[in-house]
This record gives structure tokens, C-alpha cells and sequence, in this order.
């Protein structure tokens, strides 16, 4: 190979290189603000409410068992005493149907050029339990008294935004919040709301309808366990970008310009009802709807960066082109300026992104580094010809990255397209060319 030849290739090589440098650094700083972003949500779920997650509600009844009296014998006397004994125990009930029917509405809260989305369920819940005839237990057992509570798990009470009236069996009364920690072992997992409902019967069965309403306040996510034997949800909301997701998806969905209209029905026979009462502590027994983002800039900023380093060897490689097919020879201080060039826009897209919608941050990013690169060609190329084309080549390869972005499942398939293109460009336009007599084309002064 011949020597000049080489060290222009070295010298290309080692340009390439060194700018990993600033894209390294511009990646960087996106994951700082990222970071920054999610601390910002954080900050606000602390001072309003978390993520929330709905369980129930479902029939608490805390009963009594008399056991098997323990029999103590006195050795000396021969004397048998007789010591009853209880056991407590709480057992948990599904309604016979649930129904939950709201609209949820999403707001944006900002803290300088960071957000979170905060959303507001106004909903209304009700449903039937039916208390079996000794509890549904074994007839053998002895059950002396019970007590039933209505309990809903909330996984942040604090976004209990009302002081709901709950109506059970016609009778009304209050929420409260129960005192000290549940007892462990204990079915029903997280925080929770308990109206006491009072002595039950043992003997015979009891109904209960209830309805109540139900205004919860929570951060990006809203998940509802379905506990009841047939489980009736119908949530709509002005959120145009929902997330659906949990074990159960909704059986009919409408997302448009106005928002979605989603409607769940789940069975006792789909769902676990163990596994439901423990969704508060994340058993995934739920369903789930997440207001996502539509556009997380700083994720697409940073899957923009990972292509950086596709765009300045594709740059540079037309550059080592030009300078074949017409014979002229670019300094590497001007592949360098051009490489550091396409680096800033990616600090700029980021930049320009917090304050701009996406779409109007990249046209104006990729534009000025466009304008910059073909204005600054058309003077060291020696014309406005050679500035233009390596313009319109970047449009395109802007545009490729823009329709990568857009579409993530794409990716691979256009990333080969255009390297496929790239490749069968270089091959097609160097058919003919004698490589051995590269080094002389490229000295300086040959195209005289």
C-alpha cells in the first residue's frame, strides 16, 4: 500500500476515534438529565402520591373458634382440670360481582423544564358480598362470634382525595384508617381503608350490597386488582397515550384524539384470588394502565447518540470518496471540523428538546447542522456543487435516523437498508477505479 495512502487512512481512522470523545460526554450528559428528570417525579409522587394500586374492596370477618379444651392432670391428687381454648383468625371474602366505572383525567405538573403526570380517578365502586352459612368453614368447626369490615387496599392513601360515604346494605358510614400493623401472616398485602361493619351471623347467610365513591390522586400508573368472583371495569379518560398492561388486558379498547375508553371483565376463573390480595405488594395480579409519554426526549436523544458514530464514518467515507473520484484532497483538520459538527447536534437536539416538541427540536438541529456542514464544504471543497451534495447526503441520512427513532421496531431493518445503500453506493461509483494508483490521486497538486 502506498505510504501516503496509509496515513491518510490512519489519519482518518485516528480522527474517528477521537470523536467517541464528545459523543461519550453528550451521552453522558443526557443520562444526567434524565436522571434529573426522574428525581424531579420522585420528588412530586412524595409530595402528592405515588403509583397506585387498588385492591378490593373485599369482606374482612375476624371470628372466634373455640378448640379442643386442654386437659391438665394434677399427678398427686389425680384431679383433671379443663382449660378452654380460642383461636382467632381473619378470613377474607370476595364480592359475588364488583363493578368499577370513572373517569380519569391527566395532568402535567412542572418543576422548571422537568414534569410528571400526575392523574386524578373519579370513580364509583360496587358490588354484592354473600356471607355463607358458617362462614362457608367446616360444620365441625365451633365458631363462637364474628366481626366483618369492608377493606380496600390503596397502595398511597395519601391520593384518597375525598372522605367517601360508604353505603353497605343500606346502612352509611366512613373510612377509616386502621390503627397499628396488620398481623403477620397477613393475606391482604399494603396499605388499606376499613369500614367496621360489626358482628355477623354465623348460622345463615348474609348479603351485603355496597357502593361508594371512590377519588384517588396517583403518579404515571394506575393498576386494580380484580377480586371479586365476576369483576365489571369500565374506566375512559382524556389521555391519549395509554399503556395497557398487568395480566389482564381490557376485552374492548378505543384510544383516539379525545383519549381511550377501556372496558375489563375478569372471572374467578382468570384470576387468582390470593395472589389478587397481595397485588399491594407487587404480585402482578392486576389490571394495569400506564400514562405514558408519548415522546421521552431524553430517551430518544440517547438512542440518537448510539448512531452517532454510524453518521461520522458514513461522512468520512464520503469525504475519502470525494477526494478519489475528483481527485482533490481534504485536509484532516476538515474531517475533523465536519466530525465535531455533527457532533454538536446532538447536543443541540437534547438541548433544544426540554423546551421544544421533539419533532421541531430535531428539524431545527439537524437543519443548523446541515446549513453549517454544506455551508462550510462549499467553501473548502472549492464550490457550491460539492457543499450541496454532501447536504442533501446528510438530509437523508438525518432523515433515516429521524424514521429509526420514530419507529424502534425498524430499526435494525433500516439501520441495514441504509448500510446496505451506503456500501452499494461506494461499490458502484469505484467500479472502475485503480486502487493501485490511489496514492498519487491523493497527493496534493496531483489534480493539476
Amino acid at each position: 500500500m502506498d505510504r501516503k495512502l496509509f496515513f491518510k487512512l490512519l489519519a482518518i481512522g485516528f480522527m474517528s476515534l477521537l470523536l467517541l470523545v464528545p459523543l461519550a460526554l453528550i451521552e453522558d450528559q443526557i443520562r444526567q438529565r434524565s436522571a434529573r428528570q426522574d428525581d424531579v417525579q420522585r420528588s412530586i409522587a412524595a409530595g402528592a402520591a405515588g403509583p397506585q394500586t387498588v385492591v378490593g374492596p373485599v369482606l374482612a370477618i375476624r371470628y372466634r373458634e373455640r378448640l379442643e379444651p386442654e386437659l391438665t392432670k394434677n399427678l398427686e391428687t389425680g384431679r383433671v382440670t379443663t382449660t378452654p381454648r380460642f383461636a382467632e383468625h381473619t378470613l377474607y371474602l370476595p364480592p359475588e360481582h364488583l363493578r368499577l366505572t370513572g373517569e380519569v383525567k391527566v395532568e402535567a405538573r412542572h418543576r422548571g423544564i422537568y414534569q410528571a403526570r400526575l392523574f386524578h380517578l373519579d370513580g364509583e365502586s360496587q358490588g354484592r358480598f354473600v356471607i355463607p352459612p358458617h362462614l362457608g368453614l367446616d360444620a365441625k368447626r365451633t365458631l363462637v362470634e364474628a366481626e366483618a369490615s369492608l377493606v380496600l387496599g390503596i397502595s398511597d392513601p395519601r391520593g384518597v382525595a375525598n372522605d367517601p360515604e360508604v353505603t353497605v346494605a343500606g346502612k352509611r358510614h366512613r373510612f377509616a384508617t386502621p390503627q397499628g400493623k396488620a398481623t403477620a401472616p397477613d393475606a391482604l398485602a399494603g396499605p388499606r381503608l376499613v369500614v367496621a361493619l360489626g358482628p355477623v351471623a354465623v348460622d345463615a347467610a348474609t348479603p351485603l350490597d355496597f357502593s361508594f365513591p371512590l377519588q384517588l390522586t396517583g403518579t404515571e400508573r394506575l393498576a386494580i386488582a380484580p377480586t371479586g368472583e365476576a369483576n365489571r371495569i369500565a374506566l375512559r379518560s382524556d389521555w391519549r397515550h395509554p399503556a395497557f398492561g398487568g395480566r389482564f388486558l381490557p376485552r374492548e379498547r378505543e384510544v383516539g384524539e379525545s383519549g381511550f375508553v377501556a372496558r375489563w371483565e375478569v372471572s374467578h376463573l382468570a384470576r387468582n384470588f390470593a395472589a389478587a390480595l397481595g397485588a399491594g405488594g407487587g404480585s402482578g395480579e392486576v389490571i394495569d394502565m400506564a400514562f405514558m409519554d408519548p415522546v421521552n426526549v431524553y430517551l430518544q436523544a440517547e438512542r440518537a447518540v448510539k448512531y452517532g458514530v454510524l453518521f461520522i464514518a458514513l461522512t468520512f467515507a464520503g469525504f475519502f470518496l470525494s477526494e478519489i473520484l475528483r481527485r482533490s484532497p481534504i485536509h484532516p483538520m476538515q474531517y475533523l471540523l465536519v466530525g465535531l459538527a455533527l457532533a454538536v447536534f446532538f447536543l443541540l437536539l437534547i438541548a433544544l428538546s426540554e423546551h421544544l416538541p421533539f419533532v421541531a427540536a430535531y428539524g431545527i438541529a439537524a437543519g443548523a447542522s446541515i446549513t453549517l456542514i454544506g455551508t462550510y464544504l462549499a467553501g473548502a471543497l472549492g464550490g457550491a456543487r460539492p457543499g450541496l451534495a454532501f447536504a442533501a447526503g446528510l438530509t437523508g441520512l438525518y432523515g433515516v435516523l429521524y424514521g429509526v427513532l420514530l419507529s424502534e421496531d425498524n430499526s435494525l431493518l433500516m439501520g441495514s437498508v441504509l448500510l446496505f445503500l451506503a456500501l452499494g453506493a461506494t461499490m458502484i461509483a469505484t467500479r472502475r477505479l485503480d486502487w493501485y494508483r490511489l496514492g498519487a490521486t491523493l497527493a496534493p497538486g496531483a489534480a493539476d
